[in-house]
């Protein structure tokens, strides 16, 4: 764990570090989980579906999305940070850009270890950009401001919302399946490790400290 007695210019540099490395892995996990063909997370899966409708790249479509849900902050009174910004831009790039780079892969072992290995990538990725404390990215903070809105626990408005967009990808021809149960029971005890591993103290904190994740984060994205 950092030490929080670091000169506050090493504190940025690593925050900055934990944000764009995080952000660049997500991007990269989830091109991973293309590659694999067994199902996407509930986002990617409509990613993937507007994609194939559009014709547009998955990142590029990623990155409008992520606008249009940035968008959707204004009537509900939510404030973007600089990481709120950044991970509009930063995965969509680094998932074309992996795509671009990792071929297709053949067989069924392959396209299983592909698969686990997206996942566990992105839940290093998670604990990576959440520990920078940058500010939550666009579809967390939708879920997070609708349950300031409404009352609603977030349990309920995180399952309806992703109910929502699963089943709005997988008839625009997303890939759902095996991939996105396991993505769905895996990550939100891997982003938790791995926000633990990577935690970085808050300006001030006791050393030694236990950290807790940054008010507004939502494990898994």
């Amino acid at each position: 764990m950092a030490d929080s007695t670091a000169p506050s210019g090493i504190r940025a540099v690593r925050r900055l570090t934990h944000l764009f490395v995080g952000l660049t892995l997500y991007g990269a996990s989830s091109a991973l989980m293309v590659r694999a063909g067994l199902g996407m997370e509930p986002w990617g899966v409509l990613h993937q579906g507007l994609a194939g409708r559009t014709g547009l790249s998955i990142g590029v479509v990623s990155i409008v999305v992520g606008a249009v849900v940035l968008l959707l902050w204004i009537p509900i009174r939510q404030r973007p940070g600089f990481g709120t910004v950044s991970n509009v831009f930063a995965v969509g790039l680094a998932m074309d850009g992996t795509l671009a780079l990792v071929p297709d892969v053949r067989g069924l072992a392959a396209r299983i270890a592909v698969l686990v290995a997206g996942i566990a990538l992105n839940g290093v990725a998670t604990g990576l950009y959440i520990s920078a404390r940058f500010g939550p990215g666009p579809r967390d903070g939708l879920m997070t401001g609708l349950h300031r809105l409404t009352g609603r626990s977030i349990r309920l408005v995180r399952t309806a919302i992703e109910v929502a967009v699963v089943a709005t990808g997988f008839l625009l021809g997303g890939s759902l399946g095996a991939g996105t149960v396991l993505y769905a029971l895996a990550i939100g005890p891997l982003a938790q490790f791995f926000l633990r591993v990577f935690a970085l103290p808050a300006p001030g904190a006791v050393p030694g400290a236990a950290v807790a994740a940054p008010p507004g984060a939502i494990l898994p994205r």
